[in-house]
């Protein structure tokens, strides 16, 4: 028998009822997809080059596993943004994120460059609480440590003029903040210089030498105006990504999540820098033909010693309210 019309207006009302009522279960019962959103992202240094090399690569695989959750849009090093305003366009919301060093982001958190003062690894820090005292000192500042892009080797003084002390007097530096203290303290002419323009210095006698990492020289064709590496190195090499803060802050929990799946992957990488990787570089500055100066033993303790004594008296001086604080958690003993 077939219904009337008004039997099938009712039916067709209580089918279109039960559809809505069972659509909405269904979803109800989904988990809520996670909206894409797209950080922009630079770099302190200049592309291609070995410190910039491992965010180049997180970049690419965050961008391929992180479809429909979480992109990455890179606009490039020093071109695009000059090094020492890079923090400043972080925390401005310029970029959301940046591979840098605490070296280049004192202006905004000095406190950073107890990162290079201790021979914590980044996972110790981690476990033990000082990674989430230095992070809120750098919320405060509208930054967020995010991740370790660099560890596990340590700086050297280069320089073009033959030393057996510990003693720069009437030398010309090239220095980043890490360690301007500690070359004044050895007596140098100090000049801030962005990595770019090193080499030019060099060649037209501007600074005599500078302080830098084991690692990276040959990147910026340094090698070719070295004559000379002094040994002992002195502390400890940092660099990683920081996030402005109001970004981190507002990722949903399946976006902070993968995130902090993609920190893991990146700091596993250290592992190569201060181990394959430094004894390559060792090899290749021999080649290059860079004598090491190896002072002896009283004035090897007397170089490490005011380096030491330099930075943790300027993260003191500098840092009235967490400097002592990050000296006891952080300074060898």
């Amino acid at each position: 028998m077939t219904p009337s019309t008004p039997a099938r207006k009712r039916l067709r009302a209580i089918l279109g009822a039960a559809v809505v009522a069972l659509t909405a279960t269904l979803t109800a019962s989904l988990p809520a997809a996670a909206q894409e959103i797209t950080l922009r992202a630079a770099n302190a240094f200049q592309e291609g080059t070995y410190y910039a090399r491992n965010f180049e690569r997180f970049v690419k695989k965050v961008n391929e596993e992180g479809k429909g959750l979480v992109q990455v849009n890179y606009v490039g090093g020093p071109k695009a943004i000059p090094t020492f305003e890079l923090a400043n366009a972080v925390r401005g919301g310029v970029v959301d994120l940046a591979n840098t060093t605490t070296s280049f982001t004192t202006s905004v958190v000095p406190e950073g460059l107890a990162f290079n003062y201790t021979h914590l690894t980044m996972a110790e820090m981690r476990k033990n609480g000082t990674l989430d005292y230095l992070n809120r000192i750098f919320m405060e500042k509208g930054l967020y440590y995010y991740a370790r892009t660099g560890e596990g080797i340590q700086y050297y003084i280069y320089t073009n003029r033959r030393i057996d002390r510990a003693d720069l007097t009437g030398f010309k530096m090239r220095i980043a903040p890490i360690y301007r203290d500690f070359f004044q303290k050895l007596g140098a002419q100090v000049v801030q210089i962005a990595p770019g323009e090193v080499y030019t210095a060099l060649e037209r006698g501007v600074v005599d030498g500078y302080g830098w990492p084991l690692i990276g020289i040959f990147d910026l064709g340094w090698h070719e105006r070295t004559k000379y590496r002094v040994e002992p190195g002195f502390y400890a090499i940092e660099l990683g990504v920081i996030f402005n803060a109001n970004t981190w802050k507002r990722l949903n929990p399946q976006q902070r999540q993968f995130l902090e799946k993609q920190a893991q992957w990146l700091e596993s990488l250290n592992v190569d820098m201060g181990g394959k990787d430094a004894q390559a570089e060792l090899k290749r500055q021999q080649d290059a033909n860079i004598q090491v100066i190896k002072l002896d033993d009283a004035q090897a303790k007397l170089l490490v010693k005011t380096a030491n004594d330099a930075a943790w008296a300027a993260i003191v001086a500098s840092s009235p309210a967490h400097g002592a604080k990050l000296r006891e958690m952080m300074a060898p003993k």
